[in-house]
């Protein structure tokens, strides 16, 4: 296994990441590992593209046009 040293740091994070461990019970090392399993290795999100091609074709264009009225209803969110 490699090490990783990373200098220079702002002590803002350093106390950042110390009390992250405590809340997850684990030490600063152990809780850094985790932030970059959890960042790094992670499967890869699909983008937005991605997703739209990925919906199936239903309806017609017809079924999701947008019916336009002068009239404004009070209960609009009852």
């Amino acid at each position: 296994m490699a090490n990783l040293i990373v200098r220079n740091l702002d002590p803002g994070i350093v106390l950042a990441l110390k009390q992250r461990a405590s809340t997850h019970g684990r030490s600063a090392e152990a809780e850094h590992r985790a932030i970059l399993e959890e960042v790094l290795l992670r499967p890869k999100k699909r983008s937005f593209a991605e997703v739209l091609a990925s919906m199936p074709d239903v309806g017609l264009d017809s079924d999701f046009a947008r019916v336009r009225t002068n009239e404004r209803p009070d209960d609009v969110f009852a």
